[in-house]
């Protein structure tokens, strides 16, 4: 069994190695496999990240704009680091939404937005760089997205996203009883489900 630590290392590094062309085009690819694969038009609200570029995260803006250009029901919401460190707040993400980097470079709605509380939401859309069978998944190590998740309603979709095919892992060596599995991942190639 491999440690998150081990799996965060490898991941980032196979990413980082993506040239644009191939971040463009797979981006593309995971994001259809959302509207293909998952009732997006029948949500209220979906969660959605926002990319940080420079470290190659999918493109989930072709999502957003998707969803704003053929005007579907779906409300969005974005995270927001607080100041603590270790929690996040969403807000909703409109056209008219302006954003602001945070300390990391990741563009954040202002607090101005309406803020949205975790039990509304439908779905979530999870970054991630490694998982397992069990829907478990390796992120950046903050533990942000588990304290998160957990505040979300019984019966939300909470979907990893990423731009690297599986298969899954057999198993990681160090889940943690906080750790909140997926219910499934997306890939450019697939969907696997938990």
């Amino acid at each position: 069994m491999t440690t998150k630590a081990t799996l965060r290392r490898a991941a980032l590094a196979h990413r980082a190695a993506l040239p644009a062309a191939e971040v463009a085009q797979r981006s593309t690819q995971v994001c259809e496999q959302l509207f293909q694969h998952f009732p997006v038009a029948q949500w209220r609200w979906l969660h959605v990240f926002l990319p940080l570029a420079r470290r190659n995260e999918p493109d989930t803006w072709r999502i957003i704009r998707r969803l704003w250009s053929e005007e579907l029901p779906v409300r969005l919401a974005a995270p927001v680091v607080q100041p603590d460190g270790i929690s996040l707040k969403h807000y909703e993400l409109t056209p008219a939404t302006p954003l602001l980097e945070n300390r990391w470079g990741i563009p954040e709605p202002v607090a101005e937005a309406a803020e949205v509380a975790p039990a509304l939401l439908d779905a979530v859309l999870v970054p991630l760089l490694a998982v397992d069978e069990a829907g478990h998944r390796v992120g950046y190590g903050g533990g942000f997205y588990d304290r998160f998740l957990a505040q979300c309603r019984p019966g939300a979709l909470f979907i990893g996203f990423s731009l690297l095919d599986g298969p899954p892992l057999a198993r990681m060596a160090d889940v943690l009883p906080t750790d909140v599995p997926l219910h499934a991942w997306l890939t450019p190639g697939r969907v696997w489900r938990f």
